[in-house]
């Protein structure tokens, strides 16, 4: 037969269905693009039995003939991953100027020229500039994911073609190759095996399994769970051991891998609260000082009499003092010092905004194999006929934990033990004083059990050498090995499923209580393996399945357990007195899961759902869902996306972590994206804004502290700048209003500007965080910058600066001074009450009259002497006076100017008290 359109898609039969009448014709109908749908059940081959695949794709044992490949290339295309879309670097470099705060500062570049200031204008492009490039270098990092997909393919693989083994290119595989792996191989494309042998393939880039998964070639029921496929191997997996042939059911971005990689170029990358909380206000910003211009110059025209030119330049004069030309800076300056603090927690930062948003996490979405866990299998209970031992201790190191129980069990368990140490391949070894396992980590993990109980494994095994063995395998779910014990004799020891050796256990065996006991172990969290022995005449050299299937002496199960790691308990515990909502998704599981979440407190009842479960939801159902729920279990890359957005439905903003690529879609889509720097993939690491160094979940926690930390010390910025713009452009104002002379020239207004941004603005981004920062619920995400309290700030202290400069500026005139002096004064003024204001906005939330708010960090102190330096040359430097029109000023001059700072500092504290009396700032009151 020809495999062309009609047996692709389908004719349409007599009663107008797509049936055709022929099985195995009906079959193909439902192929599309090199994946099989059947009854809206997409990706089904592991349904069918081995055979109709084959038949289905119209190949078999000898592979395909060159014609038919050629004919399926070019119908389906290389084995491929699509090229990302890049942008041209110049429109990405562009791209950074198209914020509307930009064009504000843009704004009064062209104001400070239009004014003959070259020098500011430069100053203030200067600005404008820095802030994109510094943009440029932290963003556009992730389409790169796409990119670091491509080196998890293979670029060669073996395959048959009529009936002769070649090696070929991965990229011109076709669907219906047969492709033969061996350990090591990574998977070309998606198979579906036809053939194994103890084949065990590392799936954890896809699945997030820890363990490897064992492969057989029976079909499967249509909803298997993608972790549970085992007659499926996926492109860019990795081959562990054994041998297996398959035939090739989907290449490019048809399979697994390419579909996650669509999935990523199909996510649109959110907006980070703090981007759109500054964009919001720009918006705002940029409309305020438009309609207040216009109507300030008509005024000026119409009521005072201005000559429309005149009148113009004093309106662009406001527009000067208004626009906080350093606060981008200061921004980037603050998001880039928290990239330093978080790199000391190990936590690193890629995206430059993801610091703050960080800090305003709602939900924790979590891995939990290596993350909330050691990633490190311990035995934690042991059963046999004589006793029964619990074992303390995590991870490897023989010496940090205990056997438990009585008697003791190197005696009443000492066959169990044995068994342990011979049925066993992997090695124990120590390291740089860390103790570390070649080979199964649940094998290790006996090992380990071992040397607890006190047992010397070498000599052990050096006293009972293995003759033979039956490695495991996925068919028949045991292995086995024949040893030779110190008297002679043969004896074979058994461990495996525990179903399985309760069939081939001799007769007397209380089946139902041990399958009891297993349950129980099970329901608790714990992985189980079954173990037994039996002996043979002295000349047995040999071990077949014979031998074992029947007449086991049955010796009892041993439980395992990845324990938690000792500090995620206590950052979970901290993440809910933040009011952040943690929840696992994984790819084990849902009772291992949970019981990991109730050994952590995930939640006081934390409940569990399964990816088939999510699978039979619709978005809507999913959403209403989501909140309530704790842990995800069983989870594919589609089901990790749909939970991020089910999540972001309720405008929460969630952290994601991940180490696969199957993690890939949803950390990009997740607001914050936590890649794993250890066990992460490349296309992790990539699709993230995070990368943790330490694969700890307390390291996490730790950032969103810093994040928060990060906020409130952009919120101080930006509150403690915009009422110096306010108090000048207020001044201003009212000179123009009242028709008396201005306080300020445009020149001392940059300055002021200036020597402030580049001193104390600068100093408010290395605050450190304000007690209880991890006691507050975090904010929303549509919360506006300038809160409540916030913004009544920036109109208490604009005022109050407006009236403590005017009432020095008309004091000085009314001594017969001039106005030069006048206007010195009004300068030193603004100066010095931003200083004092300084130490009031550095609590917002706690009082400011302290010992520690008194003195302040040394940068702080620092940052006030250099500010009073550039003000002493402001003032007494002639060529400052010629360059700025100031004047010299007398000692009583400047003890007036900081007694008036000093009222004015004590007057916001009483109001910062006031105001947590009356509670008007719900703020104040969290």
């Amino acid at each position: 037969m020809r495999w062309n359109d009609g047996d692709i898609r389908g004719e349409a039969g007599d009663d107008g269905s797509d049936r055709t009448g022929n099985p195995a014709q009906d079959k193909r109908q439902r192929l599309r693009g090199g994946v099989l749908t059947d009854a809206g059940n997409d990706h089904a081959w592991h349904a069918l039995a081995a055979e109709d695949v084959c038949a289905t794709l119209e190949t078999g044992p000898g592979g395909l003939s060159p014609d038919s490949i050629t004919e399926r290339r070019q119908r389906y295309g290389r084995n491929l991953l699509p090229a990302p879309p890049r942008r041209n670097p110049l429109m990405r470099f562009l791209a950074q100027f198209n914020n509307t705060l930009i064009y504000v500062l843009l704004g009064g570049a062209l104001a400070a020229s239009l004014l003959d200031h070259a020098i500011d204008a430069a100053v203030i492009i200067a600005v404008v500039l820095a802030n994109a490039v510094i943009g440029y270098i932290q963003e556009g990092r992730a389409e790169r994911a796409l990119e670091s997909l491509k080196e998890l393919v293979a670029p060669h693989a073996s395959v048959l073609r009529e009936h002769h083994r070649v090696t070929v290119e991965v990229a011109d595989l076709v669907p219906g190759d047969i492709v033969l792996l061996e350990a090591g191989d990574r998977v070309p494309a998606d198979l579906r095996l036809i053939e194994t042998h103890r084949m065990l393939v590392d799936e954890a880039l896809l699945t997030g399994e820890s363990v490897t998964a064992d492969k057989d070639v029976a079909p499967l029921p249509a909803d298997a769970p993608l972790a549970d496929r085992r007659n499926m191997a996926f492109s860019g997996t990795l081959v562990a051991a054994g041998q297996a042939t398959g035939v090739v059911v989907a290449t490019g971005v048809a399979t697994q891998i390419g579909r996650i990689s669509t999935m990523i170029h199909a996510v649109t990358p959110m907006a980070t609260p703090l981007l759109e909380q500054i964009d919001r206000f720009a918006r705002r910003f940029t409309w305020f000082v438009l309609i207040g211009g216009v109507l300030l110059f008509a005024f000026a025209v119409a009521v005072r009499g201005y000559d429309w030119i005149d009148a113009l330049i004093a309106v662009v004069a406001i527009a000067v003092g208004i626009v906080p030309e350093g606060l981008p800076a200061v921004i980037t300056i603050t998001l880039a010092i928290g990239v330093r603090r978080m790199a000391q927690r190990h936590a690193v930062i890629r995206k430059l905004p993801a610091v703050e948003t960080l800090g305003a996490t709602s939900v924790i979405c979590t891995d939990k194999t290596g993350t909330l866990t050691r990633n490190e299998m311990t035995v934690r209970s042991v059963i046999a006929a004589t006793g029964e031992w619990s074992i303390t201790g995590a991870g490897y190191d023989p010496a940090a934990g205990e056997v438990r129980g009585t008697p003791p069990i190197a005696a009443a368990g000492a066959e169990l033990l044995w068994c342990a140490q011979l049925c066993n391949d992997a090695e124990l070894r120590q390291a740089d004083g860390e103790w570390r396992v070649e080979g199964d980590p649940m094998e290790g993990a006996l090992l380990v059990l071992a040397r607890k109980a006190g047992e010397h494994v070498d000599a052990v095994r050096s006293s009972w050498p293995r003759c033979d063995s039956i490695p495991f395998d996925a068919a028949h779910r045991f292995m086995a090995t024949l040893h030779q014990d110190p008297d002679g004799g043969r004896v074979a020891y058994i461990k495996g499923a525990p179903e399985t050796l309760f069939g081939m256990a001799a007769p007397g065996l209380d089946i139902n209580r041990w399958t009891q006991r297993a349950a129980d172990a099970a329901s608790s969290g714990e992985r189980v393996l079954a173990f037994g022995m039996k002996t043979f005449a002295d000349d047995h050299g040999t071990l077949t399945f014979d031998d074992v299937r029947s007449g086991i002496t049955f010796l009892g199960i041993i439980g395992f357990i990845d324990p938690p790691r000792d500090e995620v308990a206590p950052a979970i515990a901290q993440a809910h007195s933040a009011s952040i909502d943690v929840k696992m998704i994984t790819g084990d599981h849902a009772a291992t899961a949970l019981a990991i979440a109730r050994q952590l407190d995930l939640a006081p009842d934390p409940r569990a759902l399964t990816g088939v479960e999510i699978e039979a939801m619709d978005d809507a159902t999913l959403a209403a869902t989501v909140r309530g729920t704790a842990v995800f279990a069983r989870t594919s890359p589609e089901h990790k996306l749909r939970i991020v957005r089910a999540l972001q439905s309720h405008g929460l903003t969630v952290a994601m972590t991940g180490d696969g690529v199957n993690d890939a879609p949803p950390l990009k889509q997740a607001d914050v994206g936590v890649a794993m720097g250890i066990k992460g993939t490349a296309a992790a690491k990539e699709a993230a804004e995070m990368v943790l160094l330490d694969d700890n979940f307390a390291s996490i926690v730790s950032a969103v502290r810093e994040g928060r930390t990060v906020y409130d010390n952009i919120r101080k910025v930006i509150t403690w700048e915009i009422p110096t713009n306010g108090g000048e452009t207020l001044t201003v104002v009212l000179a123009i209003i009242l028709g008396f002379a201005l306080p300020m020239t445009a020149t001392q207004i940059l300055w002021i500007n200036l020597v402030l941004s580049i001193t104390l603005g600068l100093v408010l981004a290395f605050e450190p965080s304000e007690p209880g920062v991890m006691q507050r619920a975090p904010r929303r995400r549509d919360a506006p910058l300038l809160s409540p309290f916030l913004l009544w700030r920036v109109v208490i202290v604009s005022i109050l600066l407006a009236i403590a400069t005017l009432g020095i500026f008309f004091y000085t005139l009314d001594q017969g001074r001039g106005l030069e002096v006048a206007r010195t004064m009004v300068v030193n003024m603004f100066v010095v009450g931003e200083i004092f204001y300084l130490f009031n906005v550095r609590y917002l939330h706690l009082t400011s009259f302290s010992w520690t708010g008194v003195l302040g960090t040394p940068l702080v102190l620092l940052s006030i002497a250099v500010l009073v330096a550039l003000q002493l040359l402001f003032t007494f430097a002639p060529f400052m006076n010629r360059v700025f029109g100031s004047r010299p000023l007398t000692l009583v001059d400047g003890v007036m100017i900081i007694a008036v700072g000093a009222a004015l500092m004590i007057v916001l504290e009483l109001e910062k008290l006031l105001m947590r009396r009356l509670g008007w700032f719900s703020e104040l009151r969290d």
